[in-house]
């Protein structure tokens, strides 16, 4: 029987369309011979005669017609209700009636005998039975359980019917689950495999197999025509990353109404469970792949270890506690100014890591708190993803951007210095290569200052590390973070538009927030067990290809069910004060380093000595109390003309240790 359903579902839909459409012609000359038989009549003319193939051919048009204008053939039949069959119904009667009157016209004028009403009144009853025997078959073995997605009990009115789309292990585990809760959420109607070879038709506790690859497309869309009952699409975990359907799925799905959701894990609650079905981000417009992450290797890395976050209730700062408490960390102290970031935060994170979760409410320029909290939590890291980064709205703001990204930076590695904390990770951006914008200029600055105190920190003779190791890692933007294009984008589509792009030509690097907050943490597992000349300070992560601006937008009103520009229309304002029609990830006078861990480099780039960087910012702060914009933009603009590149800087500061040491 499965292999049946396989070859029949693998059939394109036209060449389906026409089997079917012979095989009901087939039926109604079936019918008419069983009529015959089953009334046991003796018509006067011989059935292979040319009168008789004359009548037989003149039934299969008359039939095929009606069919067709009764729209037999415009339904989806796994999905099939009463007003389907009672269409069949309909159908064979008005096939009945007109082959009767054509029957009635003929004997008119030329005497037949062997036909009276019983013989029509059989053929009706036969042709009904056989045209719909077929269809209720395949619809039993292709769908088996899901017909309960096609009628809802009354007393089940809040469960959710779905479809879940992931390997068959997991679709165990959620059907298991919904079946037992209480009370009951969803009933999972069908399974789309995504295994290669996986059994179409089979079933899992009831629950068939409704479609296979490479077909997933083309049966969520028979599913979104053939039934309203249909209220969301469950995602298995890691879906997005092993099938190239994925968006497309999100599409139809979301174009059709219908909700869609991830399923990630199973919390516990009691002495039960519940489902964790998180939200699909607009994020899956990204379709380049992605590496799986080295779980073992960032696990080894945070197990264990006091992790301290900057900028924690943010939009990057937000996952690394969460990945963090995941990954096995002692503990995670999130150092925010923002109250209501941090109550947000503590909502979502799960009850059992409650115990492992600080939250001090601190300004990260502000050095006595810094302190103490440092001191106090003894990190053995310390992931600085505080930062201001509207670019508009900094050119106004000069001063905010350079007290939190360049000064809370020199405060947070300072302390971080001081108090022994064994590594510092500062979250760059490609805005600070070759800057434009008072963003950039203070991500460059920041950058300079952690390149230098990772160049000052190699003091041992030996080229091994003492006290504080500092990094940096600059990647692009982070799709869906807060404030991001596709966050405004989101809002605009849900108030029905316009979207407004600065300009067509304009394009941006995205990475998903998940995947960008692994490599990171990836980063600093490797800068952990790097020495001498193979010892980066800038790490640089790798975003593919550059993705218009124009097409971010295009996709995500088309995953949003509307049509661009017919439904939601989209504006070009011009390119803001700061803003780049292209942004790049390194300079021209960096060297970019091959590692052997996907996704990730490292950068050799040219390094400011400390003594420079004091002077500038000594510099910096005399322009920010003059509120002289023109001098502080000197100021950072002379931070990016460096004394010496890396490695000539490393060799100079382990050639003078050595000295010393003699």
């Amino acid at each position: 029987m499965t292999s049946y359903v396989e070859v029949v579902s693998g059939l394109r839909p036209k060449m389906r369309r026409a089997i079917i459409m012979v095989q009901d012609l087939v039926m109604v000359l079936v019918a008419v011979a069983f009529s015959l038989v089953l009334s046991q009549s003796r018509l006067s003319f011989d059935p292979l005669s040319y009168p008789g193939l004359a009548c037989w051919t003149l039934i299969v048009v008359l039939g095929h017609l009606l069919f067709r204008y009764c729209g037999l053939y415009n339904t989806v039949w796994r999905f099939a209700s009463t007003p389907d069959f009672f269409n069949i119904l309909k159908s064979c009667a008005i096939l009945t009636v007109t082959l009767y009157v054509v029957s009635l016209a003929v004997r008119s004028f030329q005497p037949v005998t062997g036909l009276n009403e019983r013989q029509f009144i059989v053929f009706f009853l036969v042709s009904f039975t056989i045209i719909s025997a077929p269809r209720l078959y395949y619809r039993f073995l292709r769908d088996g359980a899901s017909w309960r997605i096609l009628s809802r009990n009354a007393n089940n009115v809040a469960i959710k019917q779905a479809l879940f789309v992931g390997r068959l292990g997991e679709a165990d585990v959620i059907i298991r689950f919904t079946r037992t809760a209480q009370p009951a959420e969803y009933s999972i109607a069908g399974i789309m495999a995504i295994e290669n070879g996986a059994p179409l038709g089979t079933q899992i506790q009831g629950v068939p197999v409704v479609g296979v690859r490479p077909r997933l497309v083309e049966v969520l869309e028979e599913y979104a025509r053939g039934t309203k009952s249909l209220d969301m699409l469950i995602f298995g975990n890691g879906t997005e990353r092993e099938i190239e359907e994925y968006s497309e799925l999100v599409r139809v799905a979301r174009h059709s109404g219908i909700a869609v959701v991830q399923f990630s894990g199973v919390s516990e609650l009691g002495q039960g469970g519940k489902l964790v079905l998180d939200a699909v981000e607009m994020e899956t417009i990204l379709r380049r792949s992605t590496v799986p992450s080295d779980i073992e290797r960032i696990g080894g890395f945070v197990g264990g270890k006091r992790v301290l976050v900057t900028g924690g209730a943010g939009s990057i700062g937000r996952i690394l506690v969460k990945r963090s408490l995941e990954l096995g960390a002692e503990a995670v102290l999130v150092a925010d100014i923002s109250e209501f970031g941090i109550f947000q935060l503590d909502q979502q994170v799960d009850e059992k890591d409650h115990d492992r979760l600080k939250s001090r409410i601190v300004d990260v320029t502000d050095r006595r708190q810094i302190t103490r909290v440092v001191s106090d939590f003894k990190p053995d890291i310390i992931f600085h993803a505080a930062a201001l980064k509207h670019v508009p709205l900094l050119e106004e703001n000069w001063e905010s951007a350079i007290q939190t990204n360049i000064l809370g930076t020199l405060v947070c590695a300072e302390v971080a210095a001081k108090c022994g904390v064994p590594q510092f990770l500062l979250i760059s951006s490609d805005k600070a290569v070759d800057p434009t914008s008072v963003l950039g200029m203070t991500k460059r600055a920041a950058e300079q200052i952690v390149s230098s105190l990772h160049e000052t920190h190699t003091t041992e003779p030996n080229g091994r590390r003492s006290g504080t190791k500092f990094i940096a890692v600059r990647f692009g933007n982070v799709f869906g973070s807060n404030g991001s294009v596709a966050t405004i984008f989101q809002a605009q589509i849900e108030a029905g538009g316009p979207v407004t792009i600065t300009d067509r030509r304009m394009t941006r690097y995205f990475m998903t927030v998940a995947e960008a907050v692994d490599l990171v943490i990836m980063s600093a597992a490797d800068a952990e067990r790097r020495q001498g000349k193979d010892d980066y300070a800038i790490y640089m992560l790798d975003m593919g290809k550059p993705v218009p601006i124009l097409e971010v937008a295009e996709t995500m009103i088309r995953m949003a069910g509307k049509s661009p520009y017919t439904d939601i229309p989209i504006r070009f304002t011009g390119i803001r004060p700061g803003e780049k029609l292209h942004e790049v990830l390194h300079g021209g006078n960096e060297e970019i380093v091959a590692l052997d861990i996907p996704k990730i480099f490292g950068l050799r780039t040219d390094v400011v000595g400390w003594p420079k960087v004091q002077a500038a910012l000594t510099s910096l702060q005399a322009a920010m109390r003059d509120q002289d914009k023109a001098a502080a933009l000197a100021v950072m603009a002379g931070l990016h003309q460096a004394d010496k590149p890396q490695g000539e800087a490393r060799r100079e500061t382990v050639a003078k240790t050595v000295g010393q040491a003699g």
